[in-house]
Order: structure tokens, then C-alpha cells, then sequence
């Protein structure tokens, strides 16, 4: 598959070459995190069979899970009414989608004028990205 692909086409781009990404949980339907894709990410996505991701912040590819341990197995890709959103069905491998160890990347809830955290911390981060970890 090449990065020049007629699917990969009718994506729209924007003016970075990016489109945004929302990983959602294919079995309970609950929405675990937000990302960015460019065409090289969605392409080794799709042939890889697991999420890989942009990072803005790095400016680099990112496998999701490739220090974590907490992959994302793709089971469908679709593309928004406005060819511009990515949702990716997924299943989160090992239960944490989030750097800060909840399954969901969206623990906030604001209520009564403050955010709040709702979600419990399913494992400390530290470690889940500490240098000398067990292999889960």
C-alpha cells in the first residue's frame, strides 16, 4: 500500500497534513482518547492492524502502546461525514488507554463550576513507563 492511495485521498487533510482521530472502545462504545494521524500513520494503521498515531508534541510516529504495553487493536476505521475525523473501533489491549493509567484519556467531568476526576486509576504510571518494568 503506498501513502499515495486513492482512499488515502479522500481524507481531508488539514493545512499540516493531519486529520483528527477519536479512539473509541468497539465493545462498551465508550470514547478513550483523542489523536492526530498523517497519511504515514493511517497508512502503517491500516497494515499493521493497530493504531499508530502523530504526535504533535514529539514530531514523530507514535505506536500506541509501544511503551506502555497498551496497544490498540484496529477492528474498523471510518471516516466522518466531512471526510475530516478519523474514528477508530478499537480494542485497548490491557484495559488503559490513558498516560495517566485510566482507561479513558476522559476521567474529567466538570460539574458545579470545577472539573472533577471520575475515573479511578486502573495503575500508577510510573509503573507502566518505568525503564525497568515487568513485561504485563
Amino acid at each position: 500500500m503506498t501513502t499515495n492511495a486513492k482512499w488515502l485521498n479522500k481524507v481531508r487533510w488539514d493545512e499540516q497534513g493531519l486529520v483528527p482521530v477519536i479512539a473509541q472502545e468497539a465493545t462498551s462504545g465508550d470514547v478513550l482518547m483523542f489523536a492526530w494521524m498523517n497519511r504515514e500513520a493511517l497508512t502503517r494503521t491500516v497494515e499493521s492492524g493497530e493504531a499508530v498515531y502523530w504526535s504533535r508534541s514529539r514530531k514523530k510516529l507514535w505506536h500506541k502502546g509501544e511503551e506502555s504495553g497498551h496497544i490498540q487493536k484496529v477492528s474498523e476505521i471510518r471516516l466522518d461525514c466531512d471526510e475530516d475525523v478519523v474514528l477508530l473501533k478499537i480494542e485497548q489491549v490491557g484495559g488503559i488507554a490513558c498516560h495517566t493509567g485510566r482507561h479513558s484519556c476522559f476521567f474529567q467531568k466538570y460539574d458545579n463550576g470545577d472539573w472533577h476526576s471520575v475515573e479511578p486509576v486502573l495503575q500508577d504510571p510510573d509503573t507502566i513507563y518505568s525503564k525497568d518494568k515487568k513485561t504485563p
